[in-house]
């Protein structure tokens, strides 16, 4: 079991807005860059006092991170943040890849030059965050290229559907990504399926998804041998 947060600094919010959507937002974004890694102890009252709000808003955004699996709630005991379960994230992987194999597809046939565009631009953004060995914004420019496809093909509600329970997916690759070449395979793999895209070449386009989200899953066993308290094959 990890530490508690008491000792972190405080967390600001907009006050301008609500707050429990704010909180759980910041959290969800915490526990996937493994800020808060698997095993921390989160208590309500320690959380209130680092956002600076009552523990009205913690506990609802606890309650919306709980249904998402990403942390487990004892009555009475402890919360804490939940271990990566491996059924959880084959369950993700699928969906994910059924979906994007006809995004891409869709894309492919009928490629548009603005979206090509800021594809690429979001491809050297990745190499610019690689060379400056800054793996949260590279990691957050990984999300973003995949959104940008969601959303020109016209289905932001599914990207919101697959990202809502793919929390042990992302934190999976998470732990991955600092491996030897992992983020480069993703930069040459992001920039293979645009040029595949611009050709209007479905069948390479989906060849290149199929490798690129697969290559966390094809090294499972790797990664649960150098993180057996973050992953948990149920």
């Amino acid at each position: 079991m990890s530490s508690p947060v008491q000792a972190s600094p405080p967390l600001r919010l907009d006050r301008s807005r609500h707050a429990a959507p704010q909180v759980f937002e910041r959290l969800r974004q915490m526990i996937l860059s493994l800020e808060l890694a698997p095993g921390t102890v989160l208590s309500r009252a320690e959380l209130a006092a680092r956002f600076g709000v009552s523990q009205t808003p913690v506990r609802d955004a606890l309650m919306r991170l709980g249904e998402e699996g990403l942390i487990d709630i004892f009555p009475q005991h402890a919360t804490l943040v939940s271990q990566i379960s491996l059924a959880s994230v084959k369950q993700a992987h699928f969906l994910r890849l059924a979906i994007e194999l006809e995004v891409v597809s869709n894309l492919a046939d009928d490629a548009d030059p603005a979206l090509l565009e800021a594809l690429r631009a979001t491809v050297a953004a990745q190499r610019a965050a690689l060379q400056a060995r800054d793996i949260p914004r590279f990691s957050v420019l990984d999300h973003g290229f995949h959104l940008q496809m969601y959303e020109a093909a016209g289905v932001r509600q599914l990207w919101d559907m697959v990202r809502r329970i793919s929390g042990d997916l992302d934190r999976l690759r998470r732990l991955h990504l600092p491996a030897e070449g992992k983020a480069q395979a993703i930069v040459r793999d992001h920039t293979e399926l645009v040029d595949a895209i611009a050709k209007g070449d479905a069948a390479q386009a989906q060849r290149v998804l199929r490798r690129h989200l697969s290559g966390t899953l094809s090294q499972v066993e790797q990664i649960r041998r150098k993180h057996p308290e973050f992953v948990v094959a149920d």
